[in-house]
């Protein structure tokens, strides 16, 4: 059961990333109907802007890989019909991998942050 629970949270990470990424090719991060927190200076500065949209578009790019990846040996383990199990270790390691995705994902967002607050870049 548990491996359906992490075949969900991870198909989650990977499409919310997915999602984000899209915003950022499409260049949309500073803008407000989308959601996404941008402080003012970024907005404002055309190069700035350019920089926080291209920041979005690799790195959620990169988390949503990250996130898609471990569905290939989840889904073997759920289609085996009780043939296979994930370990303790392997639940642990699914674990950490995830935070490491969301550390990825979260990473352009705190550096659109600094990136408004900083005089020099």
């Amino acid at each position: 059961m548990a491996h359906l629970f992490l075949f969900g949270c991870f198909l989650l990470l990977g499409v919310v990333s997915s999602l984000a990424a899209r915003v950022g090719y499409r260049g949309r991060v500073g803008d407000r109907s989308v959601g996404y927190e941008v402080p003012a200076k970024v907005t404002s500065d055309p190069a700035l802007r350019e920089r926080a949209n291209s920041l979005v578009a690799f790195w959620c790019t990169g988390a949503a890989m990250l996130g898609f990846a471990p569905l290939v040996p989840l889904g073997s383990v759920i289609l085996s019909d009780g043939g296979k199990a994930v370990s303790t270790w392997g639940l642990v390691a699914f674990a950490a991998y995830g935070l490491v995705v969301a550390t990825v994902g979260a990473y352009p967002f705190e550096k659109i942050k600094q990136l408004g607050s900083t005089t020099e870049r």
